[in-house]
């Protein structure tokens, strides 16, 4: 078993488990969105870690976690600016023909798609707040495509929807959980989310 770790900041992919830069900054490594022959996505670059146990994999996400950009806004104390894509690869090999099997879980959390009136963002938040929101609309876009049936899948759209390919379409099972608020006040968000 082995994981990558991604956060797609202000439509760049940066590296959460690549160790940091000499500014202190996330790992200075280059992390591109590729595809194999048979239509796996994997992110070229980006540092994998084997983990022998659910705990080493669990301490993985930890630290990755801890990466993550993240500020107060007026609606969420420790908001996070970003979307995390952990990628957990497992590799099966057959004792008996020596055959391997291969298997990949994503786990996408996506950030909310937020109002600025409501969450105060400015300047660089406001830049973030745009980012989300524009890769929440591409995914939109390729969920109606993918559920139309439409010859055309704009997956180019948005990393984010490159990184998910693989998750999406083809024989890929997918399943979206969608946290929304009971209070009225997130009435247009939780409306948003959930179309």
């Amino acid at each position: 078993v082995s994981a990558y770790m991604l956060e797609l900041y202000n439509d760049q992919l940066q590296d959460l488990l690549a160790p940091p830069a000499a500014d202190g900054a996330g790992g200075g490594r280059r992390v591109e969105i590729k595809r194999t022959r048979r239509g796996v996505v994997f992110a070229q670059g980006a540092e994998t870690r084997e983990a022998s146990s659910a705990q080493e994999l669990y301490a993985l996400f930890q630290q990755a976690s801890a990466q993550r950009h993240i500020s107060a806004t007026k609606m969420n104390v420790e908001s996070s600016r970003s979307h995390l894509i952990v990628c957990v690869l497992v590799e099966s090999r057959n004792l008996t023909n020596g055959s391997l099997s291969t298997g990949k879980l994503s786990l996408v959390d996506l950030d909310g798609s937020e109002r600025a009136a409501k969450t105060g963002a400015k300047d660089h938040q406001l830049r973030e707040a745009n980012s989300i929101n524009k890769s929440l609309s591409a995914l939109g876009d390729v969920i109606s495509a993918l559920s139309a049936e439409l010859p055309h899948v704009p997956y180019r759209n948005s990393k984010l929807t490159q990184v998910m390919q693989d998750s999406l379409g083809g024989d890929a099972k997918t399943l979206m959980i969608v946290t929304v608020s009971p209070s009225e006040t997130s009435l247009d968000e939780t409306l948003t989310s959930l179309v």
